[in-house]
């Protein structure tokens, strides 16, 4: 395996399997933060003590497998280009403040890309493990079982009292966060969304954008996770998490029936607008292409677009974000560049969708 793989598949294994639910939650995750016991946390440690982190999860996992988890591969961020590391972040597998940490962070990374363990991000490491759809236990089980894993090699900060130490006091005791991607298409053009966050932010979680806190609800994609785990156990993290998005998956499947029943005519025309743009545009922004896939993709769960799979609409999402353009160009592009190569290539895709 090579970095080259992960630059040039937009579509990450993993989410090219379908999971429970999977028509609204697009995926589940579960993350944990770690440190070490005997090193000062990223944000007060010195270069000597970075660099020693790096050399210990280099030595001990780079290559190493873990149950389907194959060949961890071991990226250090000095060693991207810009667009590299940008790439990384639009498929999940970095968070964007690891990849402002040009010179001492890096990421080991699953041959699947289901299992990204980021190392000095705002922890020591921060492990992410994926799963299609709404499995989060089963993700849970498995996060577990990865964290016993590196324990093997690693004695973590933990205080009998307090839990897991991390740099963040939210994330102080477990050290989890739960979240879900979830698409709410019907939620947001009824406009009941709006009425639905303060609600859900009263519970203690926090509904965030496609890539995490302070990023934007592009495409009606929207991360719903838990904000405190001190003094909460990972079962109570992930009961009420699940709670809050069974009642968003019932409300949103309410929505699409209205949508459905009353305003039917309404609905189709801006499914299949959506669907003209992507299919005959020679320029477009991203904002747009969100908007437009999000319609199209409805669409297709609500049975109006019978020839493109959901599959196809999860890899354009990935597919014409600047990173991956600019990445698949070989160059760096202007803002206008891209939007023509991103229609040139929604277009080239829908047409062999389209071919089969």
């Amino acid at each position: 395996m090579s970095l080259e793989k992960f630059m040039n598949e937009a579509i990450s294994p993993w989410m090219k399997e379908e999971g429970p639910d999977s028509d609204i939650v697009m995926s589940s995750r579960i993350r944990l933060a770690r440190n070490f016991e005997d090193i000062p946390f990223p944000i007060i440690a010195n270069k000597d003590e970075l660099e020693e982190i790096l050399a210990m999860m280099k030595n001990n996992f780079q290559q190493k497998s873990f149950k389907n988890y194959h060949d961890l591969e071991f990226v250090k961020m000095i060693d991207l280009k810009t667009i590299e590391k940008r790439v990384l972040v639009e498929k999940h597998l970095i968070s964007p403040h690891l990849a402002e940490k040009s010179d001492l962070g890096a990421v080991l990374i699953s041959e699947n890309e289901q299992v990204s363990i980021m190392v000095n991000e705002e922890d020591h490491l921060r492990v992410q493990l994926y799963f299609p759809g709404f499995q989060l236990e089963q993700a849970l089980e498995h996060a577990f079982e990865m964290d016993d894993w590196l324990e093997e090699k690693i004695d973590f900060a933990f205080d009998e009292n307090r839990g897991y130490l991390t740099s963040c006091p939210t994330n102080v005791g477990t050290g989890l966060r739960a979240s879900v991607m979830m698409h709410l298409p019907a939620l947001a053009i009824t406009q009941k969304i709006n009425r639905m966050i303060p609600a859900i932010n009263q519970l203690g979680l926090v509904v965030r954008g496609i890539y995490g806190e302070g990023s934007e609800a592009l495409g009606n994609i929207f991360q719903i996770s838990n904000q405190v785990t001190l003094g909460r156990s990972e079962n109570d993290i992930i009961n009420d998490l699940k709670s809050v998005v069974q009642k968003l998956i019932e409300q949103e499947r309410k929505a699409r029936q209205m949508l459905g029943d009353q305003r039917a005519v309404q609905l189709e025309d801006r499914i299949f607008r959506s669907y003209g743009v992507l299919e005959h545009s020679r320029i477009i922004e991203s904002k747009e292409t969100a908007k437009c896939l999000s319609d199209v993709r409805l669409g297709i769960d609500m049975g109006y677009i019978t020839n493109v799979s959901r599959t196809i609409l999860n890899e354009l999402m990935i597919l014409t974000q600047p990173g991956f353009l600019q990445q698949y160009a070989k160059e760096s592009l202007s803002p206008q560049d891209r939007d023509v190569l991103r229609a040139s290539l929604i277009r080239e895709r829908l047409n062999l969708e389209n071919s089969y």
